[in-house]
């Protein structure tokens, strides 16, 4: 998959160099590139915002930059899926992530100030929020998003391991533990010492729909919907 990121601080996406982003970089199951909105702006100053019509405070990014921005981008990624990372977005989940994991690409636009032109969302296909609450920019949402759909790539992770993770059927994941099977008087359950991997895995959904329904019980009743 390729992912193209729209910022204008290219240099804060360092986290995306590293760990499982990196190693689905270095196996060629994903391609990243981050371009600089700066630098599809045509005056001296590379000003990419300006005051909002109509009075207020903050910023707004202007067209140009923007529509420059995704025409250049939409000739190395012409199937990118575009999102533009937005208060008034879609709130992201697992499965809007393995939504956009099953696209031919993904550009991203990082949105930033009071907010953007109106007219920037006619070359959007979808808003998307990381959450109810507000960012100083879109860099960060932008990073949540890349590491979720990349972690669902097929041949990113070991096989089945996705599965078996927190959020898959609207559950939590269930407690773990290791070595030691004793500290400070504290034990392992008996049953993951059994090896009965029947008991194992009735006794770790049993558990999860536990957690699940003590922590978010608004995933617990989508659970029982199914």
């Amino acid at each position: 998959m390729r992912i193209d990121i729209i910022s204008i601080f290219p240099d804060v996406f360092t986290p995306l160099h590293s760990s499982i982003i990196k190693r689905a970089q270095d196996k060629n199951v994903l391609l990243l590139k981050i371009w600089n909105l700066r630098d599809f702006t045509t005056d001296r100053h590379k000003k990419v915002d300006d005051a909002p019509y109509g009075g207020g405070k903050g910023m707004v990014f202007k067209c140009d930059p923007v529509f420059r921005s995704i025409k250049k981008v939409k000739e190395e990624n012409p199937k990118g899926w575009v999102i533009l990372t937005s208060p008034q977005g879609k709130v992201f989940n697992h499965d809007t992530a393995k939504k956009i994991s099953g696209k031919k690409g993904l550009i991203i636009i990082c949105g930033h100030y009071e907010g953007v032109d109106e007219r920037i969302k006619r070359v959007v296909d979808e808003e998307i929020s990381i959450g109810d609450y507000v960012l100083t920019g879109g860099e960060i949402p932008a990073m949540v998003i890349t590491d979720a759909v990349t972690r669902l790539l097929p041949g990113v992770l070991p096989e089945g391991a996705p599965e078996y993770e927190s959020f898959i059927n609207d559950l939590l994941d269930w407690p773990c533990w290791t070595r030691p099977e004793k500290y400070r008087s504290m034990k392992v359950p008996k049953v993951l010492l059994s090896g009965d991997h029947k008991k194992i895995e009735q006794w770790r959904l049993k558990k999860a729909i536990e957690i699940t329904k003590a922590k978010r019980p608004d995933l617990y009743r989508l659970y029982l919907k199914k």
